[in-house]
């Protein structure tokens, strides 16, 4: 794993920034709408930093027919957070380009739009996370309401739970929530990951196709009590194998068998 100097906002300033915006409540609704007749239609894929988790890897390079290595060289930056050592992501803007424009966005809208990351669509909403005092995840959500944004002009109204369902967030979700939280076990540790935890960390987030040579490599799915049709499907379907990954990872790390038990001697 090779990584660049930009430096990351931490979990906490992230989530300070959203506390700081207006909280949709539960249930309160709010107006949004995005298409070409729009007049911001596009203003919004320009001249920001995008975060990639290792879902959104999945689903951008999948919907382009890249291989991991093909798509983190050619559209993705990698740091990794200073208050726990994971690795992380964010997509590599045109800089050359006037506006440092998105490489996927065109004047008819995005051309990855299948597999679009779960930034993209969730804004104009931010959710905020935390891990709740039984290990579950609560959120909260803000309006991140720009000033050239005119969406919320439009006449379409929505609660959060609908536009998270609308926008096909709920597999993006789950999966981000999961890496959350084994970031979260690191930052409770209080020491960041050494380099050796932090490349384990890129193989099996990150670089999926890797990962399943280096699982049949070094028989790591003989080791664990992993029934045969799983097995299967984590060698066969890289969504699976981006699940076990999160999973190996806490057990790795951690020593946790809360998802994931080795075979006993």
């Amino acid at each position: 794993m090779t990584t660049d100097n930009t430096p990351l906002s931490d979990h906490d300033a992230t989530q300070a920034f959203l506390e700081s915006l207006p909280e949709l409540a539960p249930g309160q609704s709010f107006r949004f709408a995005c298409h070409p007749q729009v007049p911001c239609f596009n203003a919004c894929c320009s001249d920001l930093t995008l975060m990639l988790t290792p879902y959104d890897v999945l689903r951008l390079r999948t919907q382009l027919g890249m291989s991991s290595k093909e798509f983190i060289a050619k559209h993705a930056l990698v740091a990794q957070a200073p208050d726990t050592g994971f690795p992380m992501m964010r997509l590599r803007m045109l800089d050359e380009v006037h506006g440092s424009p998105c490489p996927f966005v065109r004047r008819e809208g995005c051309s990855v739009y299948p597999g679009r990351p779960g930034a993209c669509r969730t804004y104009p909403l931010g959710r905020a996370t935390k891990t709740g005092p039984q290990g579950e995840v609560l959120e909260q959500f803000f309006i991140v309401r720009e000033p050239h944004c005119r969406g919320f002009e439009q006449e379409s109204g929505w609660t959060s739970a609908e536009w998270l369902k609308d926008q096909d967030l709920q597999r993006y979700n789950e999966s981000n929530d999961r890496y959350m939280l084994l970031m979260a076990q690191a930052r409770d540790k209080g020491a960041p990951l050494d380099q050796r935890q932090a490349n384990l960390v890129f193989l099996a987030a990150y670089n999926l196709d890797a990962f399943g040579d280096f699982l049949t490599r070094m028989g790591v799915l003989e080791r664990l009590e992993l029934d045969e049709e799983r097995k299967a499907g984590i060698l066969s379907d890289e969504g699976k194998r981006l699940e076990f990954g999160l999973d190996w990872l806490e057990l790795m790390l951690f020593g946790s068998e809360r998802t994931l038990s080795k075979k006993k001697d």
